[in-house]
């Protein structure tokens, strides 16, 4: 009696090529994009189905196709070239301005961030701070930032330190508040094992205290985000004279209601994607959570 021995045989170039999955980063960005698209397109199917039902009045509330479609029509408002130059291409014109109220809005709460951290640190390590400083940051804390604009003008005049300055009001005090609320929810059992191991306060505060904080505080600034956006933007419209708030200010002045919506579009694009390279970034920045935990 005779015994066959099964040989394994490789697989073949099909059956691999039919065994290969996407990355799982790549599968979570297409679904994202995918529900973004149909969240869009819900959206706009909507205003477009009022529109030609005539419930919406086109002068007032023009439908996407409407406002969307005439890319270079709108652009030509985003040049805020003098009379005799040459006009900007409708792409240069957009992009410019986008970037010009993007560095702002990044400038302000950058700054914002390192000095809400720094003054948050020193107010819960020094009593004699905590004492003097806090009562009137939390006096300073309800203030509107619209509140705060005659002052941005009377401090910088006009051009784009008045806007970054409000941004940076925006989110001062409410940072520095969520830092003083973070750095006293620490757990004191990593204070007390790092006492025990001989860290000294420096090492506490570099290698215990601002790891335990970060999450927290990425995700206050997260959310400062769209609040720096509405800031930026009432600054531009009276103190800057340039950038996406003056193009609104410009639409209403005229009133222009597929440049209000157009721009409002550029502006929600605008946001949406810096929020979702924000999101990127905290991910990498706290590599040792869960990659799903989070919105």
């Amino acid at each position: 009696m005779t015994t066959r021995i099964a040989v394994a045989r490789p697989p073949t170039r099909t059956a691999a090529k039919s065994a290969w999955r996407p990355p799982a980063w790549l599968r979570r960005t297409a679904s994202a994009a995918v529900w973004m698209l149909a969240s869009l397109l819900l959206f706009g199917g909507l205003w477009e189905l009022a529109w030609a039902a005539g419930w919406a009045d086109p002068l007032l509330l023009p439908p996407p196709h409407v406002f969307l479609a005439d890319f270079a029509g709108q652009a030509r408002f985003f040049d805020s070239s003098t009379i005799g130059q040459a006009q900007a291409s409708p792409f240069i014109a957009v992009t410019s301005t986008i970037l010009a109220t993007l560095v702002r809005v990044l400038s302000g709460l950058g700054l914002g961030f390192v000095a809400s951290l720094v003054t948050g640190i020193l107010i819960t390590r020094f009593g004699l701070i905590r004492k003097l400083v806090l009562p009137t940051l939390t006096l300073l804390a309800p203030i509107s930032p619209m509140a705060w604009l005659p002052v941005a003008i009377f401090l910088f005049g006009i051009g784009d330190r008045p806007a970054i300055f409000m941004v940076f009001i925006g989110v001062y005090f409410v940072m520095t508040l969520a830092t003083i609320t973070e750095i006293n929810g620490v757990s004191t059992t990593y204070l007390n094992v790092a006492r025990t191991l001989g860290a000294t306060p420096r090492q506490i505060l570099f290698g215990v205290t601002l790891p335990a904080i970060l999450p927290g505080m990425l995700h206050t600034l997260r959310m400062n985000l769209f609040a720096a956006w509405m800031v930026v933007l009432i600054a531009e419209a009276v103190g800057v004279g340039s950038g996406l708030g003056q193009v609104v200010v410009l639409a209403r002045n005229t009133f222009n209601a597929s440049l209000v919506f157009f721009t409002m579009a550029i502006i929600g694009i605008s946001g949406y994607l810096l929020d979702l390279l924000f999101r990127q970034l905290q991910k990498r920045a706290l590599w040792w959570q869960a990659a799903g935990k989070g919105a």
